[in-house]
């Protein structure tokens, strides 16, 4: 399960555009950050999504992308031109196609490469939605197939596209908008053309007058066991409470909520439930990990993206990048245990501290904290001079986080551990015996 928000320039402080997301995968689904330059096509070009071939349009934009390794498009992402997208699985009535088509990670993807705005990446995708579809398993070691959701932005607007089947629907975002695996419009205000006409002839109402595209398409037990409605108000309603003062700190810790806890809180606690900042249990329902988190920060005409490019927020530490800035060259991660990529490496610290929650995370969130708000200073004055200053500034920020992460790994290993035993532990053993992690 995932969540996604977006603050547009009526709710932040200085009238920038906010768009966060957690991916929520499965706990050794590794999640990478890839930056692909722009590019020139041959008229003939195909390319190969995740499982069938489209062909290639002439140019494709530079894009940032937080994505499983194993997936051709991405959970989330950012392209040259500022449009921002997220996306999350829905799940409805209308039955999943059986022939292989794309996912909504590929039409997200596509999006961002074809698209220079929201609305003409909204366009982007429901074309390519009604010429394909959207079908294929989306899971790594849990098959599942869904319909999907998307916040579109760029720095003028935003805007909610909720799919279902080859039909959808899209909203204008008026200040703030979270979505979180249920589809949340009633009436959109830009539905597909044969939208209600599916709905009749499915028998699900009898025109406009009782048409409601939330009540009438979702799956109910699904949608409800994915506790998508209670994350969407949790999300929304800390949206409204800073509206007008939204900013990337507080939309940092937004990624990182796990509800109205205690200083005694653990993920261990419970079978059912997932909060914003997911942490996997024993199955079937608490089976998925946020596995990345993005913040992408539109501002004075330069796109500045905060990546974890681990998992857990919460025991991560955002890092800015910048298109003319690039990445630090890493190791791609797998769904196998390899100390030498950084998903990785950080997944150590995530699973030892696991292992005595409350206490092992307050050694070190305090650290966490003063180091990204040191970031967003550097930052700030990175985005003020030249593509080389950003460079050097990426580069030293994720070496900083990893060396900050490595010396809190050791500091908890060193700590007794009240490590909590029965289901939450049996299933952690379980996630590292799949991965090799002994």
């Amino acid at each position: 399960m995932c969540d996604t928000f977006v603050a547009t320039g009526q709710a932040t402080t200085d009238g920038s555009v906010l768009l966060g997301k957690n991916s929520d995968r499965d706990p050794n689904e590794a999640h990478e950050v890839v930056l692909v330059p722009a590019a020139d096509h041959a008229a003939d070009e195909r390319l190969a999504a995740t499982y069938v071939e489209v062909p290639q349009v002439a140019r494709t934009h530079a894009v940032l992308l937080a994505k499983p390794f194993w997936t051709w498009g991405a959970e989330m992402g950012v392209n040259e031109h500022g449009v921002v997208i997220g996306n999350e699985a829905v799940f409805t009535r209308v039955p999943h196609e059986r022939e292989p088509g794309l996912i909504g990670l590929d039409l997200l993807r596509l999006g961002l490469e074809r698209a220079a705005t929201a609305h003409e990446a909204v366009d982007v995708i429901v074309t390519l939605l009604a010429r394909y579809g959207q079908s294929g398993n989306c899971g790594f070691t849990h098959p599942i197939a869904y319909h999907n959701s998307f916040l579109v932005a760029d720095p003028r607007e935003a805007w909610v596209l909720e799919t279902a089947g080859r039909e959808w629907g899209a909203s204008r975002v008026e200040g703030y908008a979270s979505i979180s695996n249920a589809i949340t419009q009633s009436t959109p205000e830009m539905p597909s053309p044969g939208l209600v006409d599916d709905a009749v002839r499915r028998g699900w109402c009898r025109g406009d007058d009782d048409f409601d595209f939330a009540g009438l398409y979702s799956d109910r037990v699904y949608t409800r066991f994915s506790d998508s409605r209670r994350r969407q108000c949790r999300t929304e309603a800390a949206l409204a409470g800073a509206s007008g003062c939204m900013d990337v700190p507080t939309a940092m810790r937004l990624l990182r909520d796990h509800g109205d806890v205690g200083p005694g809180w653990s993920p261990a606690s419970g079978l059912l439930g997932q909060d914003v900042c997911a942490h996997a249990g024993f199955g079937p329902v608490r089976i998925s990990q946020t596995t990345g988190s993005m913040v992408v920060h539109l501002a004075d005409g330069l796109v500045t993206a905060w990546v974890t490019a681990t998992a857990a927020p919460c025991t991560a530490v955002f890092k800015p990048v910048w298109f003319d800035g690039g990445l630090p060259e890493e190791p791609s991660p797998t769904g196998r245990y390899d100390p030498a990529t950084l998903w990785w490496r950080h997944e150590d610290l995530h699973r030892e501290t696991l292992r005595d929650y409350p206490a092992r995370h307050a050694r070190y969130a305090g650290a966490r904290d003063a180091m990204e708000r040191e970031f967003l200073a550097r930052a700030e004055k990175a985005a003020a001079g030249t593509a080389p200053d950003r460079a050097e500034e990426t580069a030293a920020c994720f070496a900083d986080a990893d060396a900050a992460e490595g010396g809190w790994l050791r500091d908890v290993r060193a700590m007794r551990s009240d490590a909590p035993g029965g289901l939450h532990a049996r299933a952690w053993r379980h996630h590292d015996e799949q991965a090799g992690r002994s």
